[in-house]
Formats: structure tokens, C-alpha cells, sequence
């Protein structure tokens, strides 16, 4: 096997890794920064914190990445699928980061390695994908939607004595700790799936087997979503925090909790790669709606649900184009 390719493959892995960091760092503090309980830059840096040390909390979401969507391909067609789904993947998180369109950096992968193998004549475990993916992806942000509306019910429920602006003047400071907790589970999340790309390439290269992580793969792939998160993503972050709904600090709180929440259950209980994306802009949406149904702008949200659906399709034409582009190359 060539050790260029193989470094070429796992430098691209870590790039997607820093793009799914300023992508996806608006998940973590956008509802933060928007009710003023922290200012953009600590938010940042403390959520660059938590990631690092949420990549280091398990390995299931890795391991599913890594055996339970695709075939591990062999030899140097193998190495351009990983390649090609990654090109796919980052070139998805680029288009829609510009739009300010917070859609699924994970699914951009998943979708990436799909369109990758069927380009390259690979099995794709269709009983995973749907499983471990699919369900998930509609699950998920039906959870958090219901759970963040039942959460914030609970919230106004117990401060309805309580003063106003006291109130939120705690909340503000309890945000803190949510979007702590939000971060921790992006990294547990987000920093896995890479690491289960690296460990294909890896096996493919044949420099090992399926099995532990090294731990070298693991603090690469923390390092990189954490100083991506800490360059931010101010577009996404607009969208989240404003354009959805005007969030007070109760409400940030709510949402954060929800969604971090729902994070640690499918990490930790079923191993399901979840979109952090998808389940915090769902929790805001449920959160919203419970001051009232028309407070929640749902033409935004509309706009970002279909950019749920075209996001795997999406990224895997682009990883399909990217693999025969690879391969003419290699002609």
C-alpha cells in the first residue's frame, strides 16, 4: 500500500475534522451567545475545551463508523473511496457553511461514504445505514423537539413564582453548564466518526486491525475539532440563534439541555452517530413553541429541514464524481 496515499487520506480525514469544527461549533453556543450568557470568544474557547475532552468519553460512535455502514475496501481503490467520501463530505460542509445553513457535518460524511463505495463497487450494509443512520436522523430531532417543549413546560412550570429577572439572570449562569455539556457531547459525538475513518484507512493500509483506536488517532482528531470550533462558525451561529426563534436565557438553557441529553443516550445506550446539528436546532424549535406556535419562524426551519433531506444525497454525488475523478487520475 502507498504511505502517501495513506497520508494523504488521513490529512484529508483531519481537514473534514477541523471543517465539522467551525461548522458545527454554533451547536454548542449559539443560544449561549445569543441571550448574552457568554461572549462569543469564551463561548468558543470553552467549547473548544469540552470538545477535546468529549472525544475522549467513548468508541462506539467510532466503531459503528468504522464496520457497520460500508465494506472496508482493500488496496489503493479502497483508499480513494475513504478519499472520495471525505472530498464529498467537506465539500458539502463548505457550501452550506456559506449559505449559513446549519446542516449535519455527519451526515455529509455518511452520505460522502455511500455515494463513495457505490461509485467504487463496494457493499454498503443497508441494514446499518438504515438502522444506525436513518432512524436516527428522523428520531432523533422528533426527540429533541418534544423534549425541549416538555422541558421548557417543566421550567415555566417551577419559576412561575419566581422574579422575572432574577430568573433569568440564573438561567444566564446555568447556560453555562448546558452549553459546558452540549460541547462535551459534540466532541463524544463528532471527534468518533473521524476516528473511525482514520481506523478504515488505517486497516486498509493494512498498519492494523478493526479493534482500539490508537491513541495517537484519537488526540489528532480532538486537536483538530477543537481548534476548528475555536475558529468558529459566526454564519451558522446567526441562523441558530436569531433567525429560528429570539431565545431568553431559560429558553437556551432548556434547549442545551435537552440536546446534550439526547446526545449522551445515543452515544452511550445504542452507539447511534446523531447529528448534533439536528437535534439542537429541533430543541429550539420545541422550546419556542411553547411562548407560542407562531413565535417560532418556521420558514427558517422549513429551509433547514430540507436541508436535512439533501444533505446525504447531496454529498453523495459529490464523493461519486470525486471517486472517478480519483480514479482517472490513478489511470
Amino acid at each position: 500500500m502507498d504511505t502517501f496515499a495513506l497520508v494523504v487520506t488521513v490529512g484529508v480525514a483531519l481537514f473534514f475534522t477541523y471543517t465539522n469544527g467551525f461548522h458545527d461549533s454554533a451547536n454548542a453556543i449559539a443560544t449561549s451567545v445569543s441571550t448574552r450568557a457568554l461572549t462569543p470568544r469564551a463561548a468558543l474557547l470553552m467549547a473548544a475545551v469540552m470538545n477535546l475532552a468529549g472525544a475522549f468519553l467513548g468508541s462506539g460512535v467510532a466503531k459503528t463508523v468504522s464496520e457497520g455502514l460500508i465494506e472496508t475496501p482493500d488496496g489503493q481503490s479502497g483508499m480513494a473511496i475513504l478519499f472520495a467520501a471525505l472530498v464529498g463530505a467537506i465539500t458539502w460542509n463548505m457550501i452550506t457553511w456559506y449559505f449559513g445553513l446549519p446542516s449535519s457535518s455527519s451526515h455529509a460524511l455518511f452520505g460522502g461514504m455511500v455515494g463513495a463505495a457505490l461509485a467504487g463497487g463496494i457493499a454498503v450494509y443497508w441494514s446499518g445505514v438504515l438502522q444506525k443512520i436513518v432512524i436516527p436522523m428522523f428520531v432523533s430531532p422528533v426527540v429533541g423537539l418534544l423534549l425541549g417543549y416538555l422541558v421548557m413546560v417543566v421550567i415555566m412550570w417551577m419559576f412561575r413564582k419566581a422574579n422575572p429577572h432574577k430568573a433569568k439572570r440564573g438561567f444566564r449562569m446555568a447556560q453555562t453548564v448546558s452549553a459546558a455539556g452540549m460541547a462535551l457531547g459534540h466532541g463524544l459525538q463528532d471527534a468518533q466518526k473521524t476516528m473511525g475513518i482514520v481506523v478504515m484507512a488505517l486497516v486498509i493500509a493494512d498498519v492494523q486491525d478493526h479493534g482500539q483506536i490508537p491513541i495517537w488517532v484519537k488526540i489528532s482528531c480532538a486537536l483538530m475539532l477543537s481548534l476548528g470550533t475555536y475558529a468558529g462558525g459566526w454564519r451558522i451561529m446567526r441562523t441558530l440563534g436569531r433567525r429560528i426563534i429570539e431565545l431568553d436565557p431559560p429558553q437556551g438553557f432548556a434547549a442545551e439541555t435537552t440536546a446534550a441529553s439526547v446526545m449522551y443516550t445515543a452515544s452511550f445506550m445504542f452507539h447511534a452517530p446523531i447529528s448534533t446539528t439536528h437535534v439542537i436546532t429541533s430543541a429550539i424549535m420545541g422550546v419556542g413553541a411553547t411562548k407560542r406556535v407562531s413565535a417560532v419562524r418556521w420558514g427558517v426551519a422549513k429551509n433547514i429541514v430540507l436541508g436535512w433531506f439533501i444533505t446525504m444525497p447531496a454529498a453523495a454525488a459529490v464523493a461519486a464524481v470525486s471517486y472517478w475523478a480519483v480514479k482517472l487520475v490513478m489511470a
